[in-house]
C-alpha cells in the first residue's frame, strides 16, 4: 500500500470511530433520512439553516466506515456555507467517486473517498449523506 492509500485510509477509519457533527440537533428545522437497502446504511440529517446558508449540521446514523466517514467529513466541510456552495461541492464530490474525477482541492479530506469509484458497490455508501444533502436543499428551497 502506498503512503498515499495508507494516509487516506486512516482519515477513513479517524471519521468513522470519531465522527465529526453526530448526534441530535434539538430544534433542527430539516430533517433529512437517507438509506442504502443493498446494504443496509442509514443517515438522517438534522440541519439548522437561515434560509441561506447551514447554520448548523449534524447526523445520526449507521453503517460502514465509507458511509459514515463520507458523512462526517461532508458535515466538517459544508456546514457555514450556503445551500448554493453546498451543492456545488455535492457535484465535485459525486463527480470524484461516481465518475472517477480527479478530487477537487476544495474537497480537502474527503479526497480519502477518491477511491470509492473503483467500488461500484461502495459508490451508494459514498453519496448517502450527500444525496441527503441534496434532497434537504430541495426541502429548504419549498420544493
Amino acid at each position: 500500500m502506498g503512503l498515499l492509500e495508507e494516509l487516506y485510509r486512516e482519515i477513513i477509519l479517524r471519521h468513522y470511530k470519531n465522527p465529526q457533527n453526530y448526534g441530535e440537533l434539538p430544534g433542527a428545522r430539516l430533517r433529512v433520512k437517507g438509506e442504502n437497502p443493498s446494504c443496509g446504511d442509514q443517515v438522517e440529517l438534522q440541519i439548522e439553516t437561515d434560509g441561506q446558508r447551514i447554520t448548523e449540521l449534524r447526523f445520526l446514523g449507521q453503517g460502514c466506515a465509507i458511509s459514515q466517514a463520507s458523512a462526517s467529513l461532508m458535515t466538517e466541510l459544508v456546514k457555514g456555507k450556503s445551500w448554493e456552495e453546498a451543492l456545488a461541492l455535492e457535484r465535485k464530490f459525486k463527480a470524484m467517486v461516481v465518475d472517477g474525477a480527479p478530487p477537487a482541492p476544495e474537497l480537502g479530506d474527503l479526497a480519502a473517498l477518491s477511491g470509492v469509484h473503483r467500488l461500484p458497490a461502495r459508490v451508494k455508501c459514498a453519496t448517502l449523506a450527500w444525496n441527503a444533502l441534496e434532497q434537504a436543499a430541495r426541502e429548504a428551497a419549498g420544493g
